[in-house]
């Protein structure tokens, strides 16, 4: 499969994926409600927001480390 050294970026593509998948679903409920075509809506916004997700993940993961460890000093 992948080797050790890819899990950073595979980690952030698997969670960023799931984030978007559970939040493009929510929001895609609060803003429309279960319409029609709701299934469509949900996988067309699930997809933009993982294109949007992933390169964030991995935009403020750094930052987002620093943070981390500043806290739990």
């Amino acid at each position: 499969m992948f080797k050790p050294k890819h899990s950073g970026w595979l980690f952030a593509f698997i969670m960023s994926g799931f984030m978007a998948f559970c939040m493009s679903g929510i929001l895609t409920l609060i803003n429309l409600g279960l319409v029609d075509n709701f299934i469509w809506l949900w996988l067309r916004a699930y997809v933009l927001a993982h294109l949007c997700a992933f390169p964030l993940v991995m935009l403020f993961a750094p930052f987002s480390r620093r943070i981390v460890e500043w806290l739990v000093k």
